[in-house]
């Protein structure tokens, strides 16, 4: 049985922080989630025991590291139930693993003219990166609208498939409203009104709370990073369905990422080597692979239950305050809420709730065209993960109260 309280116990931050005369309560996991002590103490071993550098050497060193971050892709592989490791490509983080696709294979088969659709509910990674592209290519971006709610408006999406579109580009779970997208849905209607699109999903928000099957959702890539989901910062992982990847072209020069090497022409490795030139991110992908192990120990599905549980609490705890607004109503919820205060500024709101030890997001959370649909500047942000418990949310609700008190 999954048990947050005993969950809490296993991360050393939150250890301390509940010490401190005022103990912590952390709700700002969709930024980024605590640590575990187990993946702090995968990498702290690595480099105390093995510290080497992966594929390079076939001294006994490098084979242990080598073989220590080759599982992690096996892992993550059986994680998202890809069809080999193969398909498993480390980056830095879900940005750039956009940009990788964006970079390499819109480059390559975008035509002036063509289509990217994205939706209204994006972080801008999955916003500015096509754009870039789009302008060097001639393509449009064109958007599904968002309705009041907080939900896709996919009675639009068919009309706006056209034999043009060539990438679909859509959030599992927007970090700003929390709406979770109907992804199934989403790519069944991209394969019949547009089969030549490529479909692309960002799942930095739902890795770490929702099971991923990428062969049963049929999307061409899936990005995510590892610092949202228990493990270190700095690594991130893109899926690409084997095909796809194997017609792009490398998008970063380096060692690691070639056949043959001469003054006069280079050959490229196969697929994943070809997008990782340099030397990787080893400690951090072992560090990833320990936090993959824990969410399999701890089950996704365990974890999700007890999320929902924590946002119908805090749900109704803010019901009762009525200066606080809550952005949007979807119809699925992931685990963070946005809120407003009448007359009260999200910033002040935010350091007064650090001065009782609450820790929250304010801004517009790299999502200003979802602030400017729901008319706002910022919003006050408030995410869980599975070490959230009750008792955080009355910190929250207690010293939202008294933000309340100071700006009456």
């Amino acid at each position: 049985m999954f048990n947050a309280e005993l969950t809490r116990n296993e991360f050393p931050m939150l250890v301390a922080g509940d010490k401190e005369q005022k103990p912590l309560a952390f709700l700002d996991s969709t930024a980024t989630t605590q640590k575990p002590a187990c993946v702090i103490d995968a990498m702290d071993d690595f480099y105390r025991e093995h510290y080497s550098s992966v594929k390079r050497g076939v001294y006994r060193l490098s084979a242990r590291t080598t073989e220590a971050f080759e599982k992690t892709r096996k892992d993550i592989a059986k994680f998202i139930n890809a069809k080999t490791e193969d398909e498993i490509v480390f980056t830095r983080g879900t940005t750039e693993s956009i940009n990788l696709v964006a970079w390499s294979y819109g480059r390559k088969f975008f035509n002036e003219g063509d289509e990217v659709l994205i939706s209204a509910l994006e972080h801008h990674a999955n916003i500015v990166s096509w754009q870039l592209v789009a302008e060097m290519k001639g393509a449009k971006i064109k958007v599904i609208p968002v309705k009041d709610d907080g939900d896709l408006d996919l009675a639009a999406l068919p009309s706006l498939l056209t034999p043009r579109t060539k990438m679909v580009a859509v959030a599992h779970v927007s970090n700003s409203v929390g709406t979770v997208n109907p992804i199934e849905e989403i790519i069944a209607t991209v394969r019949k009104f547009a089969p030549q699109a490529k479909v692309l999903i960002d799942a930095a928000q739902s890795s770490s709370h929702i099971k991923i099957d990428v062969q049963k959702l049929d999307c061409d890539f899936l990005a995510f990073s590892g610092h949202k989901m228990y493990g270190p910062t700095g690594i991130g992982v893109l899926y690409g369905k084997y095909d796809v990847l194997d017609s792009m072209p490398p998008w970063h020069g380096g060692g690691e990422m070639i056949k043959n090497v001469t003054f006069e022409k280079t050959t490229y490795a196969d697929v994943p080597a070809r997008f990782e030139a340099g030397t990787p991110a080893i400690a951090e992908v072992i560090g990833l692979g320990k936090a993959v192990e824990w969410l399999n120990e701890k089950g996704l599905d365990n974890i999700r239950e007890h999320e929902a549980q924590i946002t119908q609490y805090a749900l109704k705890q803010l019901a009762e305050i009525p200066q606080v607004k809550v952005l949007g109503n979807p119809k699925e919820r992931g685990a963070l809420i946005s809120i407003t205060l009448d007359g009260i500024a999200v910033g002040d709101a935010a350091m007064i709730l650090d001065e009782e030890n609450v820790a929250v997001r304010s801004g517009h959370h790299c999502a200003q065209p979802v602030m400017d649909r729901f008319g706002l500047d910022a919003t006050l942000r408030l995410s869980f993960g599975a070490y959230t418990l009750e008792r955080d949310i009355d910190r929250f609700v207690a010293g939202i109260k008294r933000v309340i008190r100071l700006f009456a």
